[in-house]
């Protein structure tokens, strides 16, 4: 496994866990509005650090106690093949952990549930998934969305603790596409608008310097959406 970077602590990415996260690298997406362009590409990375397994579980064996739960992001985990032992070893130190994902590998969260490795899971629906333009364009890619689906279906219905989360980016979302999508996840147990936020770093030149959408517009959104989901909160 490779591992383009670790923080060591937080508060707010694990929900109501003191956590780790660790970030893999290579991402099959190219959202323009990505603010981690250094995790998508193996090959053109410009990570001045590389760290290495053994570091981070030496590590995560001197948080032993002092830490509930790993988050792992990226890039993309499910690309990663060795994904399923890389988590064993962490479960086996006896923490928690917590996946997020695009949703593009199905048949990796099949076999991450079917052998109990997850505690939680956060996927990104970048999109309306009816309009399959709308998901080209915040993704930058071009992809059937039929592993999407089955992704969400599979989230939803594997016993565990979950959500699923959209960052609002003018330009590539409506009030109107955030309502279709809203419907196509109807009854997940948490949902959250997520503010975007412009930065130099954001992989899309045109988008590092964007106005995000005012929170009013976000707020007259959940109003409407709500009551679809157990959970539906705005995170700015």
């Amino acid at each position: 496994m490779t591992l383009g970077g670790l923080q060591k602590l937080t508060l707010i990415d694990y929900p109501g866990k003191i956590a780790c996260t660790v970030f893999t690298i290579g991402c099959n997406f190219r959202c323009p509005f990505c603010h981690n362009p250094e995790l998508v590409d193996r090959a053109i990375s410009k990570l001045s650090e590389i760290i290495e397994e053994e570091d981070f579980f030496s590590f995560l064996e001197s948080r032993r106690g002092l830490l509930d739960g790993v988050c792992i992001t990226g890039g993309e985990p499910t690309l990663q093949p060795d994904l399923p032992e890389f988590i064993k070893k962490i479960k086996k130190l006896g923490f928690l952990v917590k996946l997020d994902t695009n949703g593009t590998n199905p048949e990796m969260l099949v076999k991450l549930l079917e052998e109990n490795l997850l505690d939680y899971i956060a996927m990104d629906v970048k999109a309306p998934l009816k309009v399959s333009s709308s998901y080209k364009n915040a993704t930058g890619t071009n992809l059937n969305l039929d592993g999407i689906r089955r992704s969400i279906k599979l989230i939803m219905g594997s016993g565990i603790d979950y959500e699923f989360r959209t960052t609002i980016v003018p330009g590539l979302h409506t009030e109107d596409g955030i309502l279709s999508l809203a419907e196509e996840i109807r009854g997940a147990k948490k949902y959250y608008l997520q503010q975007f936020r412009p930065g130099e770093k954001i992989l899309g030149e045109e988008y590092r310097a964007a106005k995000p959408y005012p929170v009013e517009f976000t707020e007259k959104i959940k109003e409407k959406i709500k009551e679809f989901f157990g959970v539906c909160e705005i995170r700015e």
